[in-house]
């Protein structure tokens, strides 16, 4: 079985083209009165951070049963259903196979999840010192992983949760994000 490649490369102008591509089918493609809303997050979507070459999008619905009810639209768009993958109150699909090219997870609209990472998306534009720290950081794990996905996670994680924090305190500084 073929193994994935663990890489993060230079940001790619692209992506921002790629993120728009996808946004088109994927309205075109889902139920418009479950899709409130689309947005492109993750490393790709912050211009001038280098990041594995996979977009990720995160639609807000406001039924993951109607959702799930269109599995067979996204596996028409290349998709694969992974299900909540390791997330409660997540849909997770994957495009491309093992290296793969778009991720695209699903929430409820408003829930934690799509605060935390939209939150984590603006942050890292507002703040460039902090991206190109993380920068360094996913450059790092991807050179010591030898390709394992959870030693690259690892790597990161302190990372992400002290500065995930952060964000949440900067983007919603009057609620109580827990």
């Amino acid at each position: 079985m073929r193994s994935r490649i663990i890489e993060v490369v230079d940001y790619r102008d692209s992506w921002v083209d790629a993120f728009s591509q996808e946004k088109t089918l994927l309205q075109s493609t889902l139920s418009l009165d479950n899709v409130m809303a689309i947005h492109h997050i993750g490393s790709t979507s912050v211009q001038g951070l280098c990041a594995k070459p996979i977009i990720d999008i995160l639609i807000e619905v406001n039924s993951l049963e109607v959702l799930d009810s269109e599995s067979h639209l996204m596996a028409s768009l290349g998709y694969q259903a992974k299900g909540e993958f390791g997330i409660k109150g997540r849909r997770y699909f994957q495009k491309g196979g093992i290296q793969r090219s778009h991720q695209v997870h699903a929430f409820l609209v408003g829930s934690l999840e799509v605060k935390r990472h939209i939150a984590f998306r603006d942050y890292l534009i507002a703040f460039p010192e902090i991206a190109s720290v993380y920068g360094t950081l996913k450059q790092e794990g991807a050179a010591i992983c030898n390709h394992d996905i959870d030693v690259y996670c690892n790597y990161k994680d302190s990372f992400i949760k002290e500065h995930e924090a952060k964000a949440l305190c900067w983007k919603f500084p009057s609620s109580k994000m827990g």
